[in-house]
């Protein structure tokens, strides 16, 4: 796009836009009418008022005259409902066809591999989903159809007044083109300052976003003063970038205001001393309608190019939404194999891995886990324990190697099956502004409430849940803001665990939990785990002893494997100074 900043119009981006009106044929047509009918009864009024003037105000014909302007107000009437289904259906329209495109993206977007979304800011993707998508509608709603409507009004205008009289059309047309001159400027001109301002509105709201979701850490590290400062050099931009445009703006519509005068000034000037002349066929009505039809013919002209700065605007916004829609980012899904009932054998092998070409996060990792086994992972952090995590459940593509279950290479299961055979427990909880039910459901028909109820209890935190106001009907806010840490990894637990899943992978980290939300995480972590094959990011000691085999990992190799009794044996080995460093302190508190 910013290589053809300069062209005032991209025809493609607009032809692209014009195919979601398929599904409103009628509509797109009715409005087109609208338009015509618009243009007809407007100039037809002016016409009527010519005629009105001409030949019964000045030949003071009472009868006639009442006639005349009983027409000019029906005519006016059905202008008034021309304009209305104009400007209704338009909007319409518009709404409509956002509503199309907005779910399109939010489709895109949640197919997305997480690689975009690392490398995305959340605050811009919600530009493109919201704001963008605002100015999209305006296209239709004020921008392409207005833009048609006065044209069409215009050439109908011009057509007339040449009927009417060629030498008062001679004295507008004259002016004509200096006003189309000062337009084609001022659509160049517009069209790279929207971009930039489109540009400094998505900087803004990513500012915005980020800073109030971080907003708790800014204050611990009294960040405030720093972040105003820059936040005010952000908005700045933005001023300025909006400023260019009310420049510009002022600039023309002073401009076309003053050869609109002058032209008003010259057709009195001629018309009047041609009236003047007895035969020289020049009449009051005549100068009257030259007077109010150059203004129609101008106002239209001052009117598109505004409405071109949003019809501009909008394909700006346009370009970039359509950008995320064209971007291949996803997992391929070509698997035909449904994973719903694997039996949950796990296979690593070979596997290598970057999230940044040639950065090399896994160094050939290969490992097996058998039906219902608990394998735990231990290792300093960096050492690649959550890549195995996100691997498993195809987050993310492997360079190189093979990742089984039940013998199977997983990009020969569906996608969506072989996710819904895994359940994942994060050590950051993400909870959405909702019920602890629909968090812990998340809004699935198949899971009933006396489910969830059942598998707390089954768990051991039921108690917990009926503790809370409204129990499981308590509202937890945005981020789960209203619960602590550890009530947050219960609720992720039980979101797990109602899943019935084959295979379990869970981060149980447990920093900032109190001891007795300790407990019931020990207590869910053993009723989970339980007959299912489980990989366990293991952060306490008791579930690293009841594990029937420890990987530790070190700089993304698998360093040693086995039991606990087994690696404590190995002297000056990884996972015994490990457990010297880590454990053993827990060890004595038990």
């Amino acid at each position: 796009m910013s290589k053809e900043s300069g062209k005032a119009f991209d025809y493609k981006l607009f032809k692209r836009l014009m195919q979601h009106t398929k599904p409103y044929k009628l509509v797109f047509y009715g409005v087109a009418v609208a338009a015509i009918l618009l243009s007809a009864f407007s100039v037809g009024r002016q016409l009527l008022l010519k005629e009105t003037v001409d030949n019964y105000i000045l030949h003071k014909d009472n009868e006639g005259l009442l006639i005349f302007i009983g027409l000019m107000g029906l005519t006016l009437l059905m202008e008034v409902v021309s304009q209305f289904s104009f400007i209704y259906y338009a909007n319409w329209l518009g709404q409509s066809i956002i509503r199309d495109v907005r779910i399109k993206l939010f489709k895109q977007m949640m197919r997305f591999k997480m690689k975009y979304f690392d490398n995305s800011s959340v605050g811009i993707l919600v530009t493109r989903a919201v704001s963008d998508m605002e100015r999209i509608a305006e296209i239709f709603s004020q921008g392409f159809f207005v833009i048609v409507a006065d044209l069409l009004k215009m050439t109908v205008v011009a057509v007339v007044m040449l009927v009417v009289s060629w030498k008062l059309s001679l004295i507008v047309f004259a002016i004509l083109p200096a006003i189309l001159y000062a337009t084609r400027l001022f659509q160049k001109a517009m069209k790279v300052a929207f971009i930039e301002v489109r540009a400094q509105v998505s900087n803004l709201n990513s500012f915005v976003q980020e800073r109030i979701t971080g907003m708790k850490i800014l204050q611990i590290f009294n960040r405030e003063d720093i972040e105003y400062e820059k936040f005010s050099r952000i908005n700045k931009k933005h001023e300025r970038a909006w400023v260019k445009t009310v420049w510009y703006n002022s600039i023309f519509f002073a401009v076309v205001e003053l050869l609109s005068s002058v032209t008003v000034g010259l057709i009195a000037w001629y018309g009047g001393l041609q009236a003047l002349i007895p035969g020289s066929g020049f009449e009051i009505g005549t100068i009257i309608m030259f007077i109010q039809m150059s203004q129609m013919l101008f106002r239209p002209l001052r009117q598109i190019a505004d409405k071109f700065n949003t019809l501009q605007m909008g394909m700006v916004a346009a370009a970039r939404v359509f950008k995320i829609l064209d971007t291949d980012s996803f997992i391929e899904d070509k698997g035909t194999q449904s994973a719903e009932h694997v039996k949950g054998d796990i296979a690593f092998k070979n596997v290598h891995f970057s999230y940044v070409e040639d950065e090399e996060v896994l160094h050939g990792i290969s490992f097996e886990a058998k039906a219902g086994e608990t394998i735990a992972i231990v290792g300093a952090t960096g050492a690649g324990k959550s890549t195995i995590i996100n691997l498993l459940s195809r987050f993310y593509e492997i360079n190189s190697g093979e990742i089984a279950v039940d013998g199977v290479n997983i990009n020969k299961y569906s996608l969506s099956s072989l996710r819904g055979s895994v359940a994942v427990v994060l050590q950051d909880v993400f909870l959405f502004a909702d019920t602890i039910l629909n968090n812990i459901t998340l809004k699935n028909p198949d899971i009933t409430e006396e489910a969830v109820v059942e598998a707390a209890k089954q768990i051991g935190i039921h108690d917990f849940f009926m503790s809370l106001p409204d129990g499981y009907h308590y509202n937890v806010k945005e981020r789960g803001a209203m619960l602590s840490s550890g009530q947050r990894q219960l609720i992720a637990f039980l979101r797990a665990y109602v899943s019935n899943p084959s295979i379990l992978i869970l981060d149980e980290a447990t920093s900032s939990v109190d001891s007795y939300s300790e407990q019931l995480i020990q207590q869910a972590t053993d009723k989970i785990t339980e007959g299912r094959t489980s990989i366990v990011i293991a952060h306490r000691l008791a579930t690293v002893k009841k594990a029937s085999r420890i990987l530790v990992m070190e700089a993304g190799n698998i360093v040693e494997e086995g039991t606990h009794k087994e690696l404590l044996k190995k002297e000056d080995g990884h996972y015994k100074n490990l457990y010297e460093v880590q454990f053993m302190a827990e060890e004595q508190t038990v």
